[in-house]
């Protein structure tokens, strides 16, 4: 076993890694941009070298700084974690050239899965099904796109080099294919430096099934069973599930042999995962027909936590353990499947405006009661603490919550409470939204495909608000609390409502979600309070039970609620939902950006492109710009009618937050 190792990554990947060697007694050394200084992996570890500027090609993609800290401070190997480098062929030949062992398969290995398309022709000789499509070397648009009208529509257009999501469009008719193959390699140059992409018939309600799989250098291999990644969007997943449900024991080894077999022909050492897209048999929601190899990952997934609850084994155990010589610890019959699991990837974003990458402090983070890094029932994997940025430079992923249950069903009950456990506060997320998902039919009843968040649209995004008078009372007991605190013997100086004769309304005007409310809290001594809000009247009363939770009773009915408060903006946790409330004057009133007709950034990035010019006419929804942030593009639309009167950025301009990009003038 090696003495000391250094991570080549960040966030929560690099404190999971840091928490198996620190159980196996290895060392650690963590690497760090300037934005990450203060963050938590670089305190997870025994040792940090900084490595450049916040720009991940600046320092997290510069393999020969990394190497660089790695001989420095004797680090005898290097775990690249997920993303950044880790499937970087010349970075894992540049490790062994400099005397280091890469944890991670051989850099020939790399190269093999590296290209869709090489891969693809590799499975095919080594009898791996494959989608049927275009996985060549000629890129030509016209080409391309004659393949596509050939294989037909839909097809999926997937950048070569690249995964997660980023660079891949499904096109659904001839005429939108140049466009959305032009956005995918604008993409795929931006996330993987190759603007190469391959073309496949696009599978109907597909199924994404994983196989799990290592070898080591003696030539033995295993596969870990499969996982369920089929809940996505925009082609990444949101949830991920060990094993699949509907998944026969005939079809698991079927499929199991496939990815060894994918493995074994790329002489493959160490953790990695072979995809394939599943067609479903037609006799029920969760039946597993066909499959077929989508690309292989060569190196430790995100999901690999499911894998580890049904399994109790440590993945990263495993790779350092097969990095330094040793034979894989287990043979196939001794691996076995125990109870289910299921892991959602919660995110800064906003699912309710197409899922766009959030920015900002953690305000508030709160998490259920779970272990960190290790099997147990509920588990929590995070590389962040309350206060932190998140920040444009990096990936939107918060943490991951794993649960497992002895059935699909009790995992799901946990799952559900876990998340209502969940607390984050200070930008948005997509907790509630992964709540609604695991509440839907398709979900509960295991009816599962990639199109599953559209199929269930109607539900996941017109979420039922939280009343307004419960959210209310959640910030009047919240402000009692707070007020309470100065509480003296001297009645006049006491904040309850106590009056020679009679009480005191007390008015409050809060937003909530833009909406501006009016009501008052009736405070009388000795009696209940009453809280009125718009036209509903209750009667009120809280009790606070410490660590920002309050006992609280609103017409008869008695909950649990937890309130955090920042200045004088206040999150209200129920069990029916969460709302964030703002005191406000109720004479100052926002001005509407959408009428004045100014298009702003709505998180800082990159201009990419600017679709309209100085003079053109456009109608509400028109697609106006096209900016990028956390590697993913988001096209900008016109918020009315109008007239485009000036631009104020240009492409390739780097944009904060807020920063106007045009404006519209009325239409003549």
């Amino acid at each position: 076993m090696f003495n000391k190792i250094l991570i080549a990554n960040r966030g929560e990947i690099a404190c999971r890694i840091a928490a198996t060697a620190r159980r196996l007694g290895v060392r650690t050394v963590a690497v760090y941009s300037d934005a990450d200084a203060d963050a938590a992996h670089v305190h997870a570890c025994d040792e940090a070298v900084r490595i450049g500027p916040a720009s991940p090609r600046e320092s997290y993609l510069l393999g020969e700084r990394i190497l660089a800290a790695a001989q420095a401070t004797g680090a005898q190997a290097i775990h690249p974690g997920y993303g950044f480098l880790s499937e970087n062929a010349g970075f894992a030949q540049a490790c062994a050239d400099a005397g280091l062992v890469f944890i991670g398969p051989p850099a020939s290995s790399i190269a093999a899965m590296g290209s869709k398309s090489a891969a693809k022709a590799l499975m095919e000789s080594a009898g791996v099904p494959l989608v049927p499509g275009y996985h060549g070397d000629c890129q030509e648009s016209a080409f391309l796109q004659a393949e596509a009208d050939f294989i037909g529509y839909p097809v999926l257009i997937k950048a070569s080099a690249g995964g997660g999501g980023k660079g891949m469009r499904a096109v659904q008719r001839s005429e939108d294919f140049a466009a959305a193959l032009a956005s995918c390699q604008r993409e795929a140059t931006a996330s993987f430096g190759d603007d190469r992409v391959l073309v496949e018939r696009y599978v109907t309600r597909p199924r994404h099934i994983e196989i799990q799989v290592f070898g080591d250098s003696h030539g033995h291999y295993v596969h870990l069973f499969e996982r369920d990644c089929s809940v996505q969007r925009r082609h990444q997943k949101v949830l991920e599930e060990a094993p699949a449900p509907g998944m026969s024991a005939e079809r698991r080894a079927e499929m199991g042999a496939a990815a060894i077999a994918a493995a074994r022909s790329v002489g493959y050492v160490g953790a990695g995962t072979v995809e394939f897209i599943v067609e479903q048999d037609g006799s029920g929601p969760t039946g597993v027909k066909n499959f077929y190899f989508m690309e292989m990952n060569t190196r430790l997934q995100v999901e690999h936590p499911v894998t580890e609850a049904i399994t109790g084994l440590d993945l990263v155990e495993w790779q350092l353990r097969i990095a330094s010589g040793e034979p894989l610890p287990l043979t196939q019959d001794q691996l076995a499947i125990q109870g289910h699991a299921i892991e959602a990837r919660i995110c800064a974003e906003n699912p309710l405006q197409q899922f766009l990458p959030a920015t900002g402090r953690l305000s508030t983070y709160r998490l259920p009661a779970s272990s960190n890094f290790s099997v147990s029932p509920v588990r929590v994997d995070s590389g962040v603490r309350e206060g932190d940025e998140i920040s444009p430079h990096y990936d939107s992923m918060i943490a991951k919550l794993i649960v497992w249950g002895p059935t699909r069903e009790q995992a799901l009950d946990r799952l559900d409470t876990a998340l209502g456990d969940l607390h984050i506060a200070g930008l948005h997320t997509n907790v509630a939204f992964v709540r609604r998902i695991i509440r839907t039919p398709s979900f509960q009843q295991a009816d599962l495909d990639t199109a599953l968040i559209e199929r269930e649209h109607d539900a996941l995004f017109s979420p039922a608000p939280l009343d307004p008078l419960l959210a209310v009372a959640g910030v009047a007991a919240r402000l009692l609390n707070d007020e309470g605190r100065t509480v003296t013997a001297d009645p006049w100086s006491q904040r309850d409502g106590w009056r020679l004769h009679g009480g005191t309304r007390r008015p409050l005007a809060l937003n909530l979600d833009g909406k501006v409310l009016h009501a008052s809290l009736v405070c009388q001594h000795g009696q209940p309070h009453q809280l009125q809000c718009d036209e509903q009247t209750a009667v009120f009363e809280a009790k606070a039970l410490g660590q920002d939770r309050f006992d609280i009773t609103l017409a008869g009915q008695r909950l649990t609620m937890a309130v955090y408060r920042h200045r004088d903006h206040f999150e209200v946790f129920a069990p029916s939902g969460h709302a964030l409330l703002s005191l406000i004057d109720p004479l100052a009133q926002a001005s509407n950006t959408h009428a004045s007709g100014r298009l702003t950034a709505l998180m800082p990035g990159r201009v990419v492109a600017l679709l309209v010019k100085v003079g053109d006419t456009v109608k509400l929804g028109d697609a106006l710009a096209v900016t990028e942030a956390m590697k993913m593009e988001h096209t900008m639309t016109a918020p009315r009618d109008g007239v485009v009167s000036e631009l104020l950025c240009a492409a390739g301009d780097q944009v904060p937050e807020g920063a106007e990009l045009l404006r519209l003038a009325e239409e003549p």
